[in-house]
């Protein structure tokens, strides 16, 4: 283990996977995920460990876990340590370990990071200390924002930040374009707010959409927000059904169904989709339906963006939700409306063989990928995951074994957990070194002229 490949495992998420590390926490694994990270320099099993036993109160043993990481220098490991003995009230201990020095002080994202811990060691004032030379940046101060709330210092950093947003408004009032840090007109807002101080907020940022002192949709978004969490929705509907409307028409439809007014929702946002067919108004009442359990409804709804490109395609908004609902994820697909998905056809085969798998119609699944396996990059690795959802999981370690690849034993990993074999799973999963390997030899991809690849999955 070394420092060059532990940051290669947290950049690529290397190893075992978080999500590997779930499953074995989930399935009360604890002592193996200690032991992966002892014997394999597995640091997302330290990690996720050491967290679990400070949850239980175990932190010199918690220490022990995540030490001969923190020991190699490693910033990831040094932090993990410093939480441990934050949670176990070693607090000086805790901030003298990562305590910056004059050079890491004049880094934003160290100071941010020194800040969060100094907030929960309960060192607030000496963590806006720290942040006050980096507020220029508008990002520190959407943190200093972050980290005070429930604090008692909102006075203080409303002080901070309100010279930055009379600069904010003055470059604003020359061109529309002109700021960056507009956003600190809504932590303005959000400060007032906070304060108890609403009505003060909502005339002040509404005076700047007012006069268009803003750049971005985002502010014209933080706006209505906030006048939908104050009720104030005939302010909101005239915001939201004129020239704003394809921005905040659907924070003024979710406000009326928060009221318990969704039969008035759908009606604004069908009669909007009648006066002007935009693709957002459509997504937005579509997956609502779907929400509401009204499937036949959705897709009627949706369907005329079936066909569009990309981003704009309705299709997959509506597949997403049902994964874990087969029956219905497969009645959409059949549906006569349901068109294939402009230009990435090989979804839809996939999210078909996935449906009929889950339901454990492994041959109809396998058989969708046998008749359409050019979308996928190795179907043998396909048919043992469907074989896997299916419930078959000695033939799908049948398949991964045979198979042999560093993907496939990576794969045979959750097989063979859910067989109740995880210590197995360990040792078959490749390590670090052999994953590092098999990533060098990996082929670069071709890529069309937009950047994006030329071949499935784009």
């Amino acid at each position: 283990m070394n420092t060059d490949d532990l940051s290669w495992q947290a950049r690529n998420y290397g190893g075992l996977h978080p999500r590997k590390v779930d499953l074995l926490l989930e399935r009360g694994h604890l002592d193996l995920m200690i032991r992966a990270a002892e014997e394999r320099g597995e640091w997302f099993c330290a990690e996720r460990a050491a967290q679990e036993l400070c949850r239980t109160g175990a932190f010199d043993r918690a220490i022990e876990v995540v030490e001969p990481f923190s020991a190699l220098g490693w910033r990831p490991a040094l932090w993990a340590k410093a939480d441990v003995l934050l949670r176990a009230g070693r607090t000086d201990e805790a901030l003298g370990l990562v305590r910056p020095d004059e050079e890491g002080r004049t880094s934003e994202y160290v100071c941010r990071d020194f800040a969060e811990l100094l907030v929960r060691a309960g060192r607030v004032d000496e963590a806006i200390d720290l942040l006050v030379p980096h507020l220029g940046g508008w990002w520190i101060r959407s943190v200093l924002v972050e980290i005070t709330e429930g604090q008692g210092r909102d006075e203080r950093v409303l002080e901070l930040i309100t010279p930055h947003t009379e600069t904010a408004r003055q470059a604003l009032e020359e061109s529309r374009w002109a700021s960056n840090d507009e956003e600190v007109l809504v932590l303005q807002a959000r400060m007032l707010e906070r304060m108890n101080r609403a009505d003060e907020a909502i005339r002040v940022l509404g005076a700047d959409i007012a006069v268009k002192r803003y750049g971005t949709q985002n502010t014209l978004t933080a706006y209505a927000e906030l006048l939908s969490r104050h009720g104030r929705l005939d302010d909101l509907r005239a915001l939201a059904t004129g020239e704003h409307a394809h921005t905040v028409l659907d924070i003024f439809a979710g406000a009326l169904r928060d009221c318990g007014r969704a039969d008035e929702a759908e009606t604004v946002m069908r009669e909007a989709i009648a006066a002007d067919d935009w693709v957002g108004y459509r997504a937005w009442l579509s997956v609502t339906l779907l929400q509401d359990g009204r499937l036949d409804d959705a897709i009627a709804v949706a369907e005329p963006g079936f066909s569009w490109y990309d981003c704009s395609n309705l299709l997959a908004p509506l597949v997403h939700p049902l994964f874990d609902c087969p029956e219905e994820l497969l009645y959409l697909l059949d549906h006569p409306l349901t068109v294939p998905h402009h230009g990435h056809e090989e979804f839809q085969h996939w999210w078909r063989a996935f449906a009929l798998a889950s339901l454990g119609r492994a041959e109809e699944a396998l058989a969708v990928v046998e008749a359409h396996p050019d979308p996928f990059n190795d179907p043998r690795l396909v048919r043992a995951d469907l074989l896997s959802t299916a419930g078959h999981l000695a033939q799908a370690e049948a398949e991964l074994r045979d198979l042999g690849t560093v993907k496939a034993r990576e794969d045979l990993f959750e097989v063979l957990v859910k067989q109740g074999r995880a210590a197995e799973a360990v040792t078959a999963h490749p390590t670090v070194a052999e994953q590092r390997a098999a990533k060098a030899k990996t082929v670069p991809v071709p890529l069309r002229e937009d950047g994006y690849s030329a071949e499935p999955p784009f």
